[in-house]
């Protein structure tokens, strides 16, 4: 009966570990990627593609990896010449035809379902070179579905990238991202 008792008890337990483990596939055509750049004219606000995007998790230890992969050359701020300028000029496109992001820390607690604030700290590549960065999410978990939205800043300038300014028109040097993956979770 011992014995019987301790399988039951065994088996349980590595059931409900292993539903700690969790994937988190990104909706690519339901994800956004928004930016907003200021200038002494206006303000520049564009979308870039999401390509792809897998994140494993395990909220009972805290562990998480995976990759989100935006194509470089999609960016449209909606005006043909700047869009070319900032592919060829800016993001070189042409020679580095992604940017990606890949988490391998995380602070806080992602609740099974509902609500959750944490705080993700991962590898930000940006014209081939890896920089990193920490990033507040707020996260929301229904069943299956899940949404993982987040603000932050990009130092473009200070990670190398060319500043667009020329002449009268100056543009910051930082650029503000505001980013919105959708997808399925999984165990």
């Amino acid at each position: 009966m011992k014995t019987v008792a301790a399988i039951v008890l065994t088996v349980l337990s590595v059931t409900a570990a292993s539903a700690q483990h969790r994937t988190f596939a990104v909706d690519t055509g339901t994800s956004e990627i928004r930016m907003k750049l200021n200038t002494t004219h206006e303000v520049v606000n564009g979308t870039f593609h999401v390509q792809s995007g897998t994140i494993d998790f395990d909220s009972a230890h805290a562990t998480i990896s995976g990759t989100v992969v935006v194509a470089a050359g999609s960016g449209n701020t909606g005006n043909g010449s700047r869009d070319k300028k900032m592919n060829k000029d800016i993001l070189k496109s042409d020679q580095f035809t992604t940017v990606s992001f890949a988490p391998k820390t995380y602070s806080g607690t992602i609740a099974s379902s509902g609500d959750s604030t944490i705080q993700v700290s991962g590898v930000f590549t940006l014209l081939g070179t890896p920089h990193d960065i920490t990033i507040p999410m707020q996260i929301h978990i229904d069943a299956t579905n899940a949404t993982a939205e987040a603000q932050f800043t990009v130092p473009y300038v200070q990670w190398g990238l060319k500043n667009p300014s020329f002449f009268i028109w100056k543009a910051d040097n930082d650029v503000a991202i505001s980013l919105k993956l959708v997808g399925k979770i999984t165990n």
